[in-house]
Formats: structure tokens, sequence, C-alpha cells
């Protein structure tokens, strides 16, 4: 482990909350991400790699501490679980190759023999010659693990247990002072709704499951809703 995880590690508090799911365990955490201990996976959605290196292009000055946050997390994260595989449910990258994904690339090299598996999404634009790049072990727009798929949007005809992301979704907690919103993982009886992994995203508080349970969740504590 390096200095500079050591103390993202510190500074960072991985709070977990274990939920069951057709006889399986998966557990829910506050930094964005999903983890299933049988299969040794850690899963989230919409990391959108290159989204700061986008902006700047287009003549938005934003500072790349903003996506090298979210790969400190990530690794921290590697770290606690030490998972086998690595599966994005989709928008891994936000618009095709830029020196974010370089940067990106150069994180992964860090784990080796961690399997990376894409389920691709809506802004997931890859080349041959990205592909290779990103060194993937999987690449479909769904991918069958048991009796679970993994989709980025929700399949309304397809009547598999059905994992995603894509909304990006949060929830909107009245307070004497002021609304706050927060981001959140939504489980209905055929859908575990993934919030972005991204902290450089908005939320969707309207476009959400319904009759769910909301698992929302802040630095320190995950509440059921």
């Amino acid at each position: 482990m390096t200095i500079a995880v050591l103390t993202f590690l510190y500074q960072m508090k991985i709070v977990t909350k274990n939920i069951h799911i057709q006889d399986e365990v998966f557990t829910l955490t506050n930094q964005r991400a999903l983890f299933w201990k049988k299969e040794k996976a850690l899963i989230l959605s919409d990391l959108h790699i290159g989204k700061t290196a986008h902006f700047r292009k287009n003549g938005i000055a934003l500072s790349d501490h903003i996506f090298e946050n979210d790969l400190q997390r990530l690794s921290v994260l590697i770290e606690y679980f030490q998972p086998e595989k690595f599966i994005v449910v989709g928008d891994l990258l936000h618009a095709g190759d830029n020196s974010g994904v370089d940067k990106f690339c150069e994180w992964k090299n860090e784990f080796p023999n961690l399997e990376f598996h894409l389920v691709e999404g809506n802004h997931d634009r890859i080349s041959k010659k990205l592909e290779a790049k990103l060194c993937l072990n999987f690449r479909d727009d769904t991918l069958y693990i048991d009796d679970f798929l993994f989709v980025h949007d929700f399949q309304k005809k397809n009547e598999k247990f059905q994992i995603t992301g894509h909304i990006h979704p949060g929830f909107v907690i009245n307070s004497p002072v002021k609304k706050i919103k927060l981001p959140c993982f939504v489980v209905t009886e055929n859908q575990l709704l993934l919030p972005a992994f991204s902290e450089f995203t908005g939320l969707d508080t309207k476009n959400l499951p319904k009759k769910g349970r909301f698992y929302v969740f802040t630095d320190a504590e995950i509440y059921e809703i």
C-alpha cells in the first residue's frame, strides 16, 4: 500500500451495510460502490473517466483533483475488500479517449491481477484500440452472473434481477434549515440501482424505481429509508 493510499485511508471512512438479495449477501458502502463477497467482486457504475478533461477541452477550467480523488477512493476500496473482479456497470468513460483515460490506465496497472469487466453504458464509445488500452477482460452491454443481470439501464421486459446504474440516484431529506440532497442505492423486488461512483455527477431524485428501499449515505453513515 502506497503512502498516498495510506493517507487517504486514514482520511476516508468506509461504512458498510449488508443486504440480502435472492439468498446472496451484498455489501453496500458509503463510498458509492458495492461488494459481492461470493464473487469477490467490487461493483460500481458511472465513473465517467475523462469528464474533467472533456470540460477543459471545451474551455471550462476544472482541476484533475476531482478525478484523482475518485481513483484514490477506488484504491482504498480495493485494499479494503481485496476483490478479484472489478465490474463497472456502464459509463466507465465520459467522452471517449483523452488524458483522463491515460491516468486511469496508469492507475489500473497497479492492480495487474484484478479482472476488469465492463458493461457498456451510453457514454462508452470504445474503439478496438481503446479497448486494448483499457486492458478489459470482458466487454459487452450485459453481463450475467448466476441469477443476476448486470446492465447499465434497467430492462423492463427482462425477468432477471438486475444490477444497474445510469440514473445517478439521489434522495432529498427535508431538514428544518434546508433540503439536503444525498446519493443513495435503491433496491426493489427486481433491481439494485447503484449510485454514480464519480462525485462529479448530478443526482436524479425524480426518475427512480417505484416502491424501492432507499439506502442513503453520508461520509459517516448509511440510512435505510
